[in-house]
């Protein structure tokens, strides 16, 4: 089973986005590994590239400290693409510990495009 973790209301700047992630959120998320399932699932709203460093390192760090269990992050607004994004995450089993950056069409967006 795939928790998911809509995370939401984050401040423009990356530095304070980061601290707010890294309080509530992430203790939410942390909690929910402890639990019974399998993976859980980060859904980003969309940002500039400067927030790609902390989050992809969030995430990396996650997927090792919960292994065997998975741990990955999405970032986009687009619902269906979010939607079918998280099945095939739920369906991927080798996948942890990435961030993939959603286009409205359902694509992964390039590393050096905003996320």
């Amino acid at each position: 089973m795939q928790a998911v973790l809509h995370i939401a209301n984050l401040p423009e700047a990356a530095l304070d986005a980061a601290a707010v992630f890294h309080g509530a959120p992430l203790a939410e998320a942390r909690a929910a590994l402890a639990g019974e399932c399998d993976a859980r699932a980060l859904v980003f709203p969309p940002a500039p590239h400067d927030h790609a460093g902390w989050r992809k390192a969030a995430v990396a760090d996650l997927a090792r400290a919960a292994a065997p269990k998975r741990v990955n992050a999405l970032a986009g607004s687009d619902p269906g693409a979010i939607s079918a994004a998280l099945a095939w995450l739920e369906n991927a089993p080798g996948i942890t510990g990435q961030l993939l950056a959603l286009d409205g069409a359902g694509a992964v967006i390039p590393q050096n495009g905003a996320i």
